[in-house]
C-alpha cells in the first residue's frame, strides 16, 4: 500500500512537520510548547527513517528500529523535562521561559 504513495509526499509532510516544530521552538517563550515543538520534530525524524527505510530496502527493517528507538528517547525525554518543569512551576510559578532566570535554589 505504501508503495504506491510517491516518496516525495512522505518528505513533503515531513519537513513541513519539521519547520513547524522549529518555527515553534523558536518564537514560543511557554516550556511546555517548547516541549512539544521538540517532540514534533522528532516525530518528523521518524518518518524519514521508516520512509527512507521502505523505498531503499524494502525487505529491511534498520529503519523502523531507528524509529522505535528514536520513541523510546523522546519519551524518557519527556518525562524527565515535564518532572524539570513541575519543578520550575513549584519554585517561580511560572512556565515562561524569560521568567526563569535562575535554576538554582
Amino acid at each position: 500500500m505504501i508503495s504506491n504513495i510517491p516518496i516525495h509526499y512522505f518528505l513533503v509532510v515531513s519537513t513541513i512537520m519539521f519547520f513547524v516544530g522549529i518555527y515553534g521552538f523558536l518564537t514560543r517563550r511557554n516550556l511546555i510548547t517548547m516541549l512539544m515543538s521538540v517532540e514534533l520534530i522528532l516525530n518528523s525524524v521518524n518518518i524519514n527513517f521508516v520512509v527512507f527505510n521502505r523505498y531503499l530496502y524494502p525487505d529491511g527493517l534498520h529503519g523502523h528500529f531507528f524509529s522505535i528507538f528514536v520513541i523510546a528517547v523522546a519519551a524518557c525525554e519527556a518525562a524527565v523535562a515535564i518532572a524539570i518543569i513541575i519543578n520550575i512551576y513549584r519554585r517561580f510559578t511560572t512556565i515562561n521561559v524569560e521568567d526563569v532566570s535562575e535554576m538554582k535554589y
